[in-house]
């Protein structure tokens, strides 16, 4: 296991459940909101780490299983399990400190900017061929949610999380994007074709994923 850095983070935490049950969480296992695990954007899979509610000192180690949340100002999706044990679950979202244990990776790697997600493809494949004129790569990753299938667009691929902020901060600032840092794993797809001539009815709204 590699030797872990310091990584310590403070944020708000919220918590998933009964819709997510039994569905494949995005390291392609069974997520199973009993077991103490949780969903992060940028650590690697596999690594554990200590949340403590700031609110009342309670904390519980979990494994990171998933990637999100994908809502503005939030840093960890808890499992039922997990956020009952710190009494997370009535409030819905607490203040808390993130706190790395252990990881089976290095914490560098490719991250990239998701800046949309779409039900319908014709809008992602809209928004990719607006940005291909200013940004590469692009491409567009197929996620099915319990309200439904979703295509997330998602920008760049950097060697570190300090230039994929300041890339999500250039997308926010000059195309007014919601913009949420993500670790490239490697079941995510890069694929930088063009998409087919977008239709020319206006764009849906980008839809934030759970």
């Amino acid at each position: 296991m590699a030797p872990v850095p310091a990584y310590v983070e403070q944020g708000i935490a919220s918590w998933y459940g009964a819709p997510f049950n039994g569905r494949r969480a995005s390291d392609g296992e069974i997520y199973d909101m009993m077991l103490p695990v949780a969903a992060h954007r940028t650590l690697p899979f596999g690594s554990v780490v200590r949340v403590t509610n700031l609110n009342n000192g309670l904390h519980i180690d979990v494994r990171i299983i998933d990637r999100g949340p994908f809502v503005a100002g939030r840093v960890i999706d808890l499992s039922l399990a997990a956020a009952r044990a710190i009494n997370l679950v009535g409030p819905g979202t607490a203040p808390v400190r993130i706190e790395l244990l252990s990881s089976p990776l290095p914490l560098g790697g490719a991250f990239t900017v998701q800046v949309g997600a779409f039900t319908v493809r014709a809008n992602a494949d809209r928004l990719r061929t607006e940005l291909a004129v200013q940004y590469m790569p692009i491409f567009i990753q197929d996620y099915d949610a319990p309200n439904g299938h979703f295509f997330r667009v998602r920008v760049g691929r950097e060697p570190n999380e300090d230039a994929a902020q300041k890339l999500a901060a250039m997308l926010k600032g000059e195309n007014g994007l919601q913009t949420f840092v993500v670790r490239l794993d490697e079941t995510q797809c890069c694929s930088t074709s063009a998409p087919a001539a977008p239709p020319a009815a206006a764009p849906a709204p980008g839809g934030v994923l759970p």
